[in-house]
């Protein structure tokens, strides 16, 4: 039969898609490239890539990568190399997470791949994970991928965004295998105070629950908000901690992540064991990457100099907050971590301008792509985020167009 016999059905995708969305490369992005081709020059604040915005990977990571290619041809231990998986134990160490060892250790082809194996190592069908809303819809969409369930419970905007602990519990059933816990979080920018951790471990530890802390953010935080490691806390817990190269190293494209196991490790020998045959399917993470890392953890630890005032994270923050104070139309609870912020649209709005609306309309007319809110599993659909990475002068040109925007629909 010929392959294009009309009488042959339309392939579909699988039904396990149906559910799964991510918009921050969605429709959206899809559409601002169309423009992009027919000569617009758009803005893109949909993404957190340091690479775009002029930030430059450490060059100590650039050269550790150079002088050990002739190391990195072969395959690697499906679990990574031995030197990076050691300065990821060392860095626990440092802040005070114990009994850990290399063993403990998965790096991944970034975080997003770890975040999928360790699910796929756990859930069994009909499984429910608690996740926060808002979220980070990588963490949903795996949860779906893997058969599981997602259970979205509530940081709220009026409470900074921290996670209700009240309402996580209440949403704890038998079908429960997880916490999901962002901190610091993309997208809301909160950082979590250690008596909030502190409550979501005690909920993980009554319950037998596993605690899957996403840190990707770690060290970029701002005005002396303290980041606290989950693992620091946990005890009688199975604890997951991700992190990686990408943010705090600004380097998105080596796609080097890593996992540890730390807490109630006899608990967890048979399901770090599913995590590990699941890494050898697919061989090994990418091995030149992986070189960097030792560099990275162990050598100075430029961030520092970016977060601080007078840094440039922390002026595009700050020119954020003040056009955002000085708006009629917009409003923000302080990202005091991660690289974004979560912006909200005034009152006057509602009922007339949802989240999808605007940004279809700030992209179409005013050349400025932004992740609606609704795309982090939200049930309000009055916020969108945008990336802190532009330089002030583009930030500010960005926030002219939202008023330009925003005005028409006032």
């Amino acid at each position: 039969m010929s392959p294009n016999n009309s009488s042959q059905s339309q392939l579909k995708s699988s039904d396990a898609l149906r559910d799964v969305r991510y918009e921050i490369r969605g429709q959206l992005a899809n559409h601002a490239l169309d423009l992009e081709k027919r000569g617009y020059e758009i803005i893109s604040l949909n993404i957190g890539n340091p690479g775009l915005y002029g930030f430059r990977t450490p060059e100590t990571m650039r050269l550790a990568m150079i002088e050990n290619l002739a190391q990195a041809e072969p395959y690697c231990h499906q679990k990574g190399i031995f030197p990076a998986r050691e300065a990821v134990v060392m860095q626990q160490q440092s802040r005070g997470v114990m009994g850990v060892s290399a063993d403990d250790v998965f790096i991944g082809n970034g975080v997003s791949e770890l975040i999928d194996l360790s699910l796929r190592a756990l859930l069994n069908p009909g499984d429910e994970v608690l996740v926060p809303s808002p979220d980070y819809p990588l963490w949903s969409a795996a949860v779906t991928l893997n058969g599981g369930k997602a259970v979205h419970y509530r940081c709220a905007e009026d409470d900074a965004f921290k996670p209700d602990l009240d309402h996580i519990e209440r949403h704890i059933s038998s079908k429960t295998r997880a916490i999901v816990v962002i901190n610091p979080n993309n997208p809301s920018g909160a950082v979590y105070d250690r008596a909030t951790l502190q409550g979501i471990v005690d909920l993980a530890e009554k319950h037998g629950l596993v605690l899957m802390s996403d840190e990707i953010y770690d060290q970029m935080v701002y005005d002396g908000a303290e980041f606290i490691p989950m693992a620091e806390l946990v005890e009688n817990a199975v604890c997951l901690t991700y992190s990686g190269l990408s943010k705090i190293y600004r380097a998105c494209g080596y796609r080097v992540g890593w996992c540890v196991f730390s807490g109630d490790l006899d608990r967890a020998a048979d399901y770090r064991h599913g995590m590990e045959l699941l890494s050898a399917l697919r061989l090994c993470a990418n091995v030149p990457g992986q070189w960097a890392v030792q560099t990275a953890l162990g050598g100075f630890q430029s961030i520092q100099q970016l977060v601080q005032p007078g840094g440039r994270l922390h002026q595009s923050r700050q020119a954020i907050l003040e056009r955002v104070e000085s708006s009629d139309y917009l409003h923000v609870e302080r990202p005091m971590g991660a690289m974004y912020a979560f912006l909200r649209l005034d009152d006057r709005f509602a009922g007339k301008l949802d989240d999808q609306a605007f940004a279809l309309d700030l992209l179409e007319n005013h050349h400025v792509l932004v992740a609606p809110g609704s795309s982090f599993n939200t049930r309000y659909t009055n916020h969108f985020r945008i990336t802190t990475l532009p330089d002030t002068d583009t930030l500010n040109i960005v926030f002219d167009r939202i008023e330009a925007c925003l005005e028409q629909h006032r």
